[in-house]
């Protein structure tokens, strides 16, 4: 007699079953890999303003523009001039220009949106695909002498 080799029908369910098990488990971890990515986004765009802001308060400092209300050149030749408040920027074409990249605007048609906010020097940096104020950079403006400007990130809703 002749003695057939394979699997059962039962071991094949089980087999199924592991496999099934092992996905529901992994799955949660790779569908939320597009809102990991909005957070890391919205953390390189914070890090680069605060960068961009530290530069743009050197600079003031040097021009000696570094208290009150004051209109700064960035590049030294006379065109590129930024509004700052203790030396720090104060409006969206100040944040425009310290990010220097042509998918940051105020304008609709670009990947990131400056606008403002609901506070005084209160603005909002977010990708236009999604909510403005759920997944954000909130940079507020100093409002004070001595003050710093203040980032957050709002990522309720990346």
């Amino acid at each position: 007699m002749k003695r057939q080799q394979g699997f059962t029908l039962i071991e094949l369910v089980v087999v199924i079953i592991i496999l099934g098990i092992l996905a529901v488990t992994a799955a949660p971890k790779f569908i939320n890999l597009q809102k990991d990515a909005r957070v890391a986004t919205l953390s390189g765009v914070e890090g680069a303003l605060k960068g961009g802001n530290a530069l743009v308060y050197s600079k003031a400092a040097i021009q000696g523009k570094e208290v009150g209300d004051a209109t700064i050149d960035l590049n030294g030749d006379g065109t590129d001039e930024t509004n700052t408040y203790n030396g720090y920027v104060k409006d969206t074409a100040g944040i425009v220009a310290i990010l220097e990249d042509a998918t940051i605007s105020s304008e609709a048609n670009t990947t990131w949106q400056v606008e403002a906010g609901q506070g005084t020097g209160e603005f909002l940096i977010y990708d236009h695909n999604t909510s403005n104020n759920e997944c954000a950079v909130q940079y507020t403006a100093p409002a004070a002498a001595g003050d710093t400007p203040t980032y957050e990130l709002i990522k309720t809703k990346c």
